[in-house]
């Protein structure tokens, strides 16, 4: 999971190899990304730096010369590799690349509004496999974009911009209709700020939204997963299609661990993503239609009056 607009990880990140880019991010930027900890001279020890109330850690992937895990105070947040912006270790990240693959053509340029930034990954990963795209990423901690820009640069090509803002504030400031994807993956101190669970938010998405355009949300919970139902009814109030991805024992309601919610004013292509899912290295499984109203069992949509924040996870979510 993410802290303040930090894409995060969440309990039981996995790793996948299957997505490639055609090239790396080095070769995109003119070697500027040697000046970041990715250099070529491979740094083989974490390195820490305070930013917004946090110790902000980005420890070395020893499998993979040039990636790196965002920590904040011990718990993972994003996972990079500079070589290879494509590839996507957390599992819930993989889920969102399903999605991001799905709502348009493969190639097919998209406006994209990242409420959330930590490492920029799902970023990287949407201009690596959409050039052209333009994004916006919203995070809140200017002490992280800062350390993030610096020691993992963006491809400079690519057409993203980071405004260091509240996800709230910062989606209040696009334009109507401009968004083809929203992604929300917003956490602070590992829940999700209240202000971002409401009927009243996702109205806010939907104005930024294009007419059929997508809304994505990273949702942590356990047992007895509360938060989660009340989450799918409030999307359910303003969107006609969703769609659930989770691990099975998240489902059953067994451990703390992500969620993805998907929803849209048109139809989903679940029959894909389900395949996509269920293929994964660490299988997940996606509920839609009567089977999630169901799962939402009567949870009523969250308003700014009675918003909370997501629930904390136990210590050994990151164990």
């Amino acid at each position: 999971m993410a802290r303040r607009g930090a894409s995060g990880g969440g309990a039981g990140a996995r790793k996948r190899s299957d997505r490639r880019a055609g090239s790396t991010a080095e070769e995109k930027s003119g070697g500027r990304a040697e000046r970041g900890a990715g250099r070529g001279g491979r740094r083989t020890e974490p390195l820490a730096e305070p930013v917004d109330g946090s110790l902000a850690e980005l420890v070395p992937d020893r499998e993979r010369p040039r990636a790196w895990t965002l920590t904040l105070d011990g718990a993972p947040q994003s996972h990079v590799d500079l070589d290879d912006p494509t590839f996507l270790s957390f599992e819930y990240q993989r889920r969102i690349g399903h999605i991001a693959d799905l709502v348009a053509p493969p190639g097919q340029p998209l406006h994209v509004v990242h409420l959330g930034g930590g490492a920029f990954t799902l970023a990287r990963y949407i201009a690596a496999t959409r050039p052209r795209s333009t994004q916006q990423i919203v995070e809140v901690d200017a002490a992280l974009v800062q350390l993030v820009r610096r020691e993992l640069p963006l491809d400079p090509q690519a057409r993203i911009r980071v405004r260091a803002t509240d996800a709230r504030a910062g989606l209040g400031k696009i334009q109507d209709g401009w968004a083809d994807l929203v992604i929300a993956d917003v956490f602070s101190g590992a829940r999700t700020p209240a202000h971002l669970t409401s009927t009243e938010f996702l109205a806010e998405v939907r104005r930024v939204l294009k007419p059929g355009g997508s809304y994505v949300a990273n949702l942590a919970d356990g047992p007895p997963l509360t938060h989660l139902r009340g989450q799918i009814a409030t999307a359910a109030a303003l969107f006609p299609e969703l769609a659930l991805a989770a691990d099975p024992t998240v489902w059953r309601g067994r451990r703390f661990g992500n969620a993805v919610l998907l929803a849209s004013d048109l139809p989903l292509k679940v029959a894909e993503l389900t395949r996509r899912v269920a293929t994964d290295p660490h299988p997940g499984r996606v509920e839609h239609g009567r089977a999630l109203a169901d799962f939402t069992g009567g949870a009523v949509p969250v308003s700014d009056a009675d918003a909370k924040p997501s629930p904390a996870p136990p210590p050994s979510a990151f164990g």
